[in-house]
């Protein structure tokens, strides 16, 4: 696909990398071992951000709701998550992980990151990981600790370090937000690719912004 001019980019794109068992079962693998093969398209979206002036962007890891899935799975989640950070220390990027991590199910290795912005090499970037995510947790962070007298409960959310999505990109073909960021996605314009995302291609990021390219901002007004 040939690059377009680009007059209006998102400032922060929210990220669903969707699709990782059902790829592994089309390429006659396990389930749980889609995972590791999702951690390479994360690295190459996060170059064509930095070559585009993106200036935040969003991964969802893995939520709440998922670790009720089989305890393979849910290890397989787990590590791809911690081998990403990891990963991501030897690049440029302020790093933000979002997370529950009063439940055992938070990997231990990624405390270090949880809920506080930690800076990797130049910055270039602000990378937020939703990791042990939950909406509704996010939500009750900010009724239990906002002051009864405060009617704005935003500042108050586990996730109040995170902007506004302007742009939400789902991969998997899957026609829902899956409790990603309420509060943050309110106006966020939402493309869904059909292709999983181990198959992630630079194509999907370009296609994704051409498409905002055309969308009519308002934020309601």
């Amino acid at each position: 696909m040939q690059k377009s001019t680009l007059t209006r980019l998102p400032r922060h794109i929210g990220i669903i990398p969707d699709g990782n068992r059902r790829w592994a079962q089309s390429h006659s693998k396990e389930k749980h071992e889609g995972y590791v093969y999702g951690i390479d398209p994360g690295f190459d979206l996060y170059e064509l951000c930095i070559k585009e002036g993106i200036k935040e962007i969003t991964f969802y890891g893995f939520t709440q709701d998922n670790t009720k899935r089989p305890a393979i799975q849910t290890k397989a989640f787990q590590e791809a998550c911690v081998h990403a950070v990891m990963k991501l220390a030897h690049r440029d990027a302020n790093l933000l992980v979002v997370g529950n991590t009063q439940s055992p199910l938070f990997p231990k290795e990624l405390l270090p990151y949880a809920n506080q912005k930690v800076c990797f090499g130049k910055g270039l970037i602000q990378i937020n990981f939703l990791v042990n995510y939950s909406w509704n947790w996010d939500l009750m962070h900010s009724l239990a600790n906002a002051p009864r007298a405060k009617s704005d409960l935003l500042t108050h959310l586990a996730s109040s370090s995170v902007s506004r999505m302007d742009l939400i990109i789902r991969w998997g073909g899957r026609r829902r937000l899956s409790g990603f960021l309420p509060i943050q996605s309110v106006y966020a314009d939402f493309y869904v690719l059909d292709e999983f995302w181990p198959d992630f291609k630079s194509d999907h990021f370009y296609q994704a912004l051409d498409w905002y390219q055309q969308q009519d901002v308002t934020l309601g007004g």
